[in-house]
C-alpha cells in the first residue's frame, strides 16, 4: 500500500514503520504487514457465547503489529480495524466510497464551498463514556497539519486544507485553500481521535503500540501483537452503522496454509477470511464457502532507479515492460484473478481512460527498443518484496527478459530489508513490488499523488523527480489538484497519466483481484473488498 501524497515524504523512520511497502496491500502499505512474522497465535481472546450472542471470527491475512495511530498506520489490518472503532466527520462506504455522516450530522451541501461547517451528532461519546467535543476534533486537525508533526494523513490534506477552527463545543470549519470537492471522500482518512486521551504524554507512542479508543460502533477489548485483536459492540454507541456482532476476534495469520486452514472444514474456527491464495479458491468453495474477489488497484508494479544506466534512457523502462508476457503471468501465477495494466489506473477508476503507451506483449518491439537505446548484453537484478503472489509472478518476468537478451537474476526478500535498502540510498537497478492506494480512496488525484511528486519517497528512490519530464508533470498535477471543474479536472488528470505511462518510472503491470472467502450460511451482507482487510460494519448474522 503508503510514500505519500501531496506533503513532504514520511522520514525514514516513520516510512518504514508506518508505511512499509506493501505487499497485498498497499504498496506503501500492506506488504510490511502483510510479511511480519512470528508466532501464528489462535488465541481465541474473547470467544464463546451462543445464537446471536456468539463471537464472529475473522481471519486477516496481514499482521497487527504495525503502527495503529489512525493517522499514521498504513497497515492493512490496523486500518480495516479502525474503521470499526473510530468515526470520522464523514466516512465513506467501504465499496462504494460515498460519503455519508458519521460523528458530523451531515455532508456540507455545497461542496464548491472553500468553508465547510459540521456539527457533531448529539449523544456522541468515546469509548471510555467521555463526550466527544470540537476540542477532539481541533486536536486531530492540528496534528494533521502541523508541519513539525510527520503524520500519513498531512499527505491526504495538506495540499488543500488551510486549517480547522472551532465554532462552539459542537461544531467546527473547515477553511480550504481553494475549492476541492474530493475532499469529502478524504474526511475518512481523519479519524477523531480523544483529546483526552492521547494529548497525554506518551500516548501517541501508546497508540502506535496498539491502543485505540475511539468513539465507533465497536471498542477494542485485547491486542495481542501477532495473534490477535478483540472487539464488542459499544453500547453507547448511537451512529449510523451500528454493531451487528456482540464480539469479534480478528486472528493475524500472514501465512497462507494456516490462514486457509482456519476456515476450512466442518471444524473450521472463523467465518471469513481476506487475502485469499488464488489456488485455495477451489478447495474452499467446494467445502461449502463463498469466495469473491474485488477488483481495483492492486497491483504489481516495477520501479526503475533512473540514476543507474541504462535506466535513465526511457526506452530501456519500455522495453522491459512491453517484454513481459503479461497474460501467461495472469493464468500461472494469478489463475485468472488480473489484467493487463492499461493506464496506471485500474480500468473500474472513475476516472480511468486506456493511456496512449500501453504495454502490451511485444518482445520485438522490446528489442528494437533496446536496439535504438544501444543497449545489448546487460544483467539486471531484480529485487522484490516476498509477497506469496508477487513471488509467484517473478518466473514469468525472468523469462521473458531472458527471451530478449536480458540476463535477468531474480532477489525476493522481506519487504522491510528491501525498502531498508531504498531508504538508506543503496544503488538498485529495478524493483518488483505490489501496491494498493485503494485502502485510502478512489479519487485518481490522492491515487497519483500517492506515487508521483516531488518530495514523494518514492520518488526518491527512483531520483527522477529533478528531471525536466518529472518537473512538467509535477506542475501538471498541481494544477488538476486546483481544478474545480470535475470533466476538466478528470481531463488533466488522465493527460498527465500520459505522461506516467510513456515514462514508466514507477508503474503497474497488472491489475489483480483480492479474495475473500466467508461462510454464507452464517454471514451475510458481506462484500469483498479490492483493498486489505474487511468491513462488517453492514455485515450480521444469517
Amino acid at each position: 500500500m503508503r510514500d505519500a501524497t501531496h506533503a513532504p515524504a514520511l522520514h525514514r523512520r516513520s516510512f518504514l514503520k508506518y508505511s512499509g511497502a506493501l505487499g497485498a496491500a498497499a504498496a506503501i502499505s500492506s506488504t510490511l504487514s502483510a510479511c511480519s512474522s512470528g508466532p501464528q497465535s489462535t488465541n481465541e481472546t474473547g470467544g464463546g457465547g451462543e445464537g446471536a450472542d456468539r463471537t464472529l471470527t475473522a481471519v486477516i491475512g496481514y499482521g497487527n503489529d504495525q503502527s495503529w495511530d489512525p493517522l499514521i498506520t498504513a497497515s492493512a489490518f490496523s486500518m480495516a480495524a479502525n474503521h470499526h472503532i473510530y468515526e470520522g466527520l464523514l466516512d465513506t462506504d467501504p465499496i462504494s466510497r460515498e460519503p455519508y455522516a458519521a460523528l458530523a450530522t451531515e455532508i456540507p451541501a455545497d461542496l464548491q464551498a472553500t468553508t465547510w461547517r459540521f456539527t457533531l451528532r448529539d449523544g456522541a461519546k468515546w469509548h471510555d463514556g467521555q463526550p466527544v467535543t470540537a476540542d477532539d476534533v481541533i486536536f486531530t486537525f492540528d496534528r494533521v497539519l502541523d508541519p513539525k508533526t510527520t503524520t500519513l494523513a498531512k499527505n491526504f490534506f495538506g495540499s488543500w486544507l488551510k486549517e480547522v477552527r472551532k465554532v462552539d463545543e459542537k461544531s467546527v470549519e473547515l477553511v480550504l485553500k481553494f475549492p476541492f470537492p474530493d475532499g469529502v471522500q478524504r474526511m475518512t482518512l481523519a479519524k477523531i481521535m480523544p483529546k483526552h486521551v492521547f494529548s497525554k504524554a506518551g500516548a501517541l507512542d501508546e497508540a502506535t503500540a496498539g491502543k485505540a479508543v475511539g468513539s465507533g460502533p465497536y471498542r477494542q477489548t485485547a491486542h495481542n501483537p501477532k495473534s490477535n485483536t478483540s472487539f464488542e459492540a459499544f453500547a453507547d454507541y448511537n451512529g449510523p452503522r451500528k454493531a451487528a456482532f456482540k464480539k469479534m476476534n480478528w486472528l493475524s495469520i500472514v501465512d497462507a496454509a494456516p490462514r486457509v486452514a482456519k476456515i476450512s472444514g466442518s471444524s473450521a474456527g472463523a467465518q471469513i477470511s481476506d487475502n485469499i491464495p488464488y489456488a485455495n479458491i477451489s478447495q474452499l468453495e467446494k467445502g461449502g464457502m463463498k469466495v469473491e474477489g474485488g477488483a481495483g488497484m492492486n497491483h504489481l508494479f516495477l520501479l526503475f532507479n533512473t540514476a543507474h544506466k541504462p535506466f535513465d534512457d526511457v526506452r530501456v523502462r519500455q522495453a522491459l515492460h512491453y517484454a513481459i508476457d503479461t497474460e501467461k503471468m495472469i493464468q500461472a501465477a494469478l489463475r485468472g484473478h488480473g489484467k493487463p495494466a492499461s493506464s496506471f489506473l485500474n480500468e473500474g477508476n472513475p476516472s480511468y481512460r486506456k493511456a496512449k503507451t500501453v504495454y502490451t506483449y511485444d518482445r520485438d518491439k522490446a528489442r528494437e527498443l533496446l536496439r535504438e537505446a544501444g543497449v545489448s548484453g546487460i544483467t539486471v537484478n531484480l529485487m522484490a518484496v516476498n509477497v506469496s503472489w508477487i513471488v509467484d509472478c517473478l518466473p514469468t518476468i525472468k523469462a521473458s527478459w531472458d527471451a530478449i537478451g536480458v540476463k535477468t537474476t531474480l532477489q525476493p526478500q522481506e519487504t522491510a530489508a528491501l525498502f531498508t535498502k531504498l531508504d538508506q540510498k543503496q544503488d538498485f537497478q529495478v524493483v518488483a513490488a505490489a501496491s494498493n492506494p485503494n485502502q485510502f480512496g478512489l479519487d485518481a488525484d490522492l491515487i497519483m499523488h500517492y506515487n508521483y511528486g516531488p518530495e514523494n519517497t518514492w520518488m526518491r528512490y527512483a531520483r527522477w523527480a529533478d528531471n525536466s519530464v518529472a518537473k512538467d508533470l509535477f506542475k501538471r498535477m498541481d494544477e488538476a489538484t486546483r481544478e474545480p471543474d470535475a470533466e476538466t479536472k478528470k481531463q488533466m488528470t488522465q493527460e498527465y497519466i500520459d505522461i506516467v505511462a510513456e515514462n514508466a518510472v514507477i508503474y503497474p503491470v497488472v491489475h489483480n483481484e483480492l479474495m475473500t472467502a466467508w461462510n454464507a450460511e452464517e454471514l451475510t451482507g458481506i462484500r469483498p473488498q479490492p483493498y486489505p482487510g474487511i468491513n462488517l460494519l453492514q455485515a450480521k448474522w444469517a
